[in-house]
């Protein structure tokens, strides 16, 4: 795995929802460089630690970072200004495997929706399923769209498009596709993992908290068990984040 820390040029920074927040940063040698599923480790001012952000989307010059203030570090990063230079670890960790030829089905959770979006692109017209609390915290919703995919939206209040869960529309939906790809809070991907078991392949993207980002500690050990293995705590910025969802063990 390629990775390195540099400056990267902040040159927007927009609130796109409720306490969220859309950045795009430069850096022409390691944007390029950056695969669906994989995350950015950002170095806030005044903090030890940096903070893990899933890579929303990726060209030959720039990433994507769409992030939701959850404490001081975040809340830094939301009042940065364009212009400002800001240093990045990336691209970290393995991404989800795209296979031309497949009919994917991506679902994305909340803030677990934004690394679906550079997924999609990869994708040959793939159904994505986005599920939200409430309106106010819909994102992404004409990105996914411009990309080609087939858009589905859940609110678990109801309070815009399906009044449910993505389960509930995964289950009406699991025949027509190949493969799912899902990230976002775990017991959404104890679901999702669940309606898949028997009937196709699923990977998740695990949302741990992280120290370092690259392995060096072990604040984000979860278990698993990979095919023909034994069970171990493996971290998920190293061996992850993406993982077969058969790997898992959700509730431990």
């Amino acid at each position: 795995m390629k990775y390195d820390s540099r400056p990267f040029k902040l040159v927007k920074n927009e609130q796109i929802a409720d306490g969220i927040f859309d950045w795009t940063v430069e850096n022409k040698d390691l944007a390029p460089l950056a695969k669906c599923g994989q995350f950015a480790n950002v170095k806030v001012t005044g903090r030890t630690l940096r903070r893990p952000i899933s890579i929303c989307d990726a060209d030959e010059s720039s990433l994507r970072l769409v992030f939701q203030v959850k404490g001081e570090g975040t809340r830094v990063m939301s009042e940065m200004k364009t212009g400002d230079e800001v240093e990045i670890l990336a691209p970290l960790g393995h991404g989800f495997e795209i296979e031309k030829g497949r009919k994917y089905c991506l679902i994305g959770g909340g803030i677990g929706v934004p690394p679906m979006l550079y997924t999609a692109k990869q994708c040959d017209n793939p159904l994505v399923i986005t599920g939200f609390r409430n309106k106010d915290l819909i994102i992404l919703q004409d990105d996914f769209k411009a990309a080609g995919a087939e858009l589905v939206l859940t609110t678990d209040d109801g309070s815009a498009g399906v009044h449910g869960f993505v389960t509930d529309v995964l289950k009406e939906r699991i025949g027509e596709v190949d493969k799912v790809l899902a990230c976002g809070p775990i017991p959404m991907l104890k679901a999702i993992a669940a309606v898949c078991k028997g009937k196709v392949r699923c990977q998740v993207s695990l949302e741990e908290r992280m120290g370092c980002g690259i392995g060096a500690c072990l604040v984000c050990a979860c278990k698993t068990k990979p095919k023909d293995g034994e069970a171990f705590m493996s971290q998920v910025c190293r061996h992850g984040p993406v993982y077969d969802a058969e790997e898992v063990f959700f509730d431990e």
